[in-house]
């Protein structure tokens, strides 16, 4: 087995990971023929690197009647290796507008994350032909250049930990003429051979067919995908560049520093923007309508475009993407030193310079959006409203409703982060602050 190409194969791509000390592996193994020859050659690679610390895991998505068979099976393979083996059941909640297959592999990636040892990488068992799959569905739906790149040999997961794909450039013929070569008994899903899946089509009816007419078809395809990711690494590196242009600490867009830029320029620097917060891409037409408020609007002019994950606002010469967030709830009566507001947050009293303490009579409350409270903040000319107040520091509108205002009785003392009242000033008293 040490010498045959799967092998040598996986050693070679693995090296990168060995030679900078990282030694713990978690297999995701589902029991099928890649999954459980990944795991074989891996319990070969420890046999001659005894420092490897390999486990596996099985994630059950709950869509098959089959998967405790599936469970028993790779258990029993793990302890037939001597392999530490987790299973992970997840639960798959039909949504709109998301395919079962897109939501059963998120909820996988979170589960193998979850539940593999902390400080390993996780080994994933697609192959070529899978590749190849892939690069077509995305072809049949229109990609871009990212799209039709497929996968990449390593993805990161949003916790940081690496999923890595060994066995990208071998062809599923070869692992199976390698696991019938060594007798190496697997499963097979039930659901593969349903053509009704679009991936199953292709792999059933179309693959084998440009394979049969095309000498070394997936071998090429592959080579185009490996230049579509090139292409588009290159452009992600001039997209930063443009991105560290234009974006502010607070992650808002300068709209006069893009403004300037190509059509197509900004589209692509408004979809990386967005990728900060959202997985979620607008479409063509809501980037059109972006683009044209954005740029093309007058300077004091209101948006507002709704996506799935929140909104895109326009402030002061920057676009803001605005995430929503729970409505604040007043507290009427305050008294404690420390307030646990209801989106987390510490609110908490302290002895220096700011208000003057209540009297006794005062009884103090926490309020939020009242934009009517009149108050003269200190260094500022004369009394005005709250609204007033905020317009002039220029504080975005959807800010606003979550500022804790200190009142005592129903006079406005002190306003969270940026007044507080002429009228109650104390070189002596005591402010109201976040808790960092």
């Amino acid at each position: 087995m040490h010498k045959t190409p799967i092998y040598l194969q996986v050693k070679k791509s693995l090296n990168h990971y060995l030679e900078n000390g990282q030694f713990t592996f978690t297999v995701a193994l589902s029991g099928g023929v890649d999954s459980v020859v990944l795991l074989q050659v891996m319990h070969a690679l420890k046999q001659q690197c005894p420092q490897l610390d390999l486990s596996a895991i099985y994630v059950n998505h709950g869509l098959s009647d089959n998967a405790h068979h599936w469970r028993q099976f790779c258990h029993a393979r793990c302890e037939q290796l001597s392999i530490d083996f987790k299973a992970a059941n997840v639960i798959i909640e039909p949504k709109s507008r998301t395919s079962i297959e897109a939501q059963a592999r998120e909820a996988r990636y979170q589960a193998l994350d979850e539940h593999s040892p902390s400080d390993s990488v996780i080994l994933l068992g697609q192959h070529l032909n899978d590749q190849v799959e892939t690069f077509l569905l995305r072809l049949k739906r229109g990609s871009g250049l990212k799209g039709l790149g497929a996968m990449q040999q390593t993805r990161v997961l949003e916790s940081g930990r690496e999923c890595y794909r060994p066995l990208l450039g071998v062809k599923r013929s070869d692992i199976e003429a390698f696991a019938q070569q060594f007798n190496i008994s697997h499963i097979t899903d039930e659901s593969n051979s349903n053509e009704r899946f679009d991936r199953n089509f292709l792999r059933q009816q179309i693959v084998p067919k440009l394979a049969e007419r095309f000498t070394g078809f997936e071998q090429c395809t592959a080579r185009s995908i490996e230049l579509l990711q090139q292409q588009q690494a290159l452009l992600d590196e001039y997209t930063q560049q443009d991105l560290a242009q234009c974006i502010n600490q607070h992650q808002a867009l300068n709209i006069q520093n893009m403004a300037h830029y190509s059509a197509i320029r900004i589209a692509n620097l408004l979809r990386a923007w967005l990728a900060l917060f959202t997985h979620t891409m607008p479409s063509q037409k809501q980037l059109m309508q972006i683009m044209s408020q954005a740029i093309h609007a007058k300077a004091d002019a209101q948006m507002v475009i709704e996506l799935s994950d929140g909104q895109i606002r326009r402030h002061q010469g920057y676009l803001y993407f605005v995430q929503p967030t729970p409505l604040a709830v007043n507290i009427e009566r305050v008294t404690n030193h420390e307030l646990v507001l209801n989106d987390g947050q510490i609110l908490q009293c302290l002895q220096g310079v700011g208000i003057r303490a209540p009297k006794l009579d005062e009884q103090v409350s926490v309020r939020f959006n009242c934009n009517s409270a009149r108050i003269k903040p200190l260094k500022k000319p004369g009394s005005n409203s709250l609204k007033h107040w905020f317009k002039d520091e220029k504080v975005a509108p959807w800010l606003r409703a979550h500022i804790p205002l200190i009142f005592y009785n129903d006079e406005l003392v002190q306003v969270v982060g940026y007044f507080v009242s002429d009228n109650h000033k104390d070189e002596n008293g005591v402010i109201w602050e976040y808790k960092s």
